[in-house]
């Protein structure tokens, strides 16, 4: 009989994925789930370089995502200010419709329901990329599309406070 991990290694290299804003949950909530998975032997990709405002998603993260079983998305308040996470995100959803990809959601203080209809933080986000990618209508749409299919995923909501 195959160990577990070894079933995972068919064309992957990792494990999982963590898709978050850095700035929101890399000191906590991502920073823990990334030790205990990593504690646990689960080979986990992990941007620790961190973005720089404008710069667009690299190659490296986007083959990332490609080479891995698993995809964690980490929604948080500032989560749609980042053109970068929601590259990220649309990569994630057409690997999970292209290739199986395992997805699972995670709202860390925020609501599934602000994520799923672009309201609060999500709306303001969302209110500065349509201004800024006016000739580029097509894009955003498809943020606000991957947006709504991830929220609709099962997933975990956590609160602090």
């Amino acid at each position: 009989m195959a160990s577990s991990s070894s079933s995972f290694n068919h064309g992957y290299v990792y494990h999982v994925f963590l898709s978050f804003r850095g700035e929101d949950t890399r000191e906590t909530f991502t920073g823990h789930l990334y030790n205990a998975l990593d504690q646990r032997g689960i080979n986990t990709f992990i941007d620790d370089e961190g973005l720089r405002i404008g710069e667009e998603i690299s190659q490296s993260l986007l083959k990332a995502i490609d080479e891995s079983r698993i995809s964690i998305i980490i929604f948080s308040k500032n989560y749609a200010n980042s053109t970068w996470c929601l590259d990220e995100l649309v990569k994630i959803l057409e690997c999970k419709k292209e290739k199986g990809q395992v997805v699972c959601s995670v709202f860390y203080n925020i609501s599934p329901s602000d994520v799923r209809h672009q309201r609060g933080s999500y709306q303001e986000a969302f209110d500065m990329l349509e201004e800024r990618f006016e000739d580029n209508k097509e894009k955003v749409k498809k943020w606000r599309m991957a947006l709504t299919e991830a929220a609709n995923l099962s997933g975990w909501h956590f609160s602090n406070g």
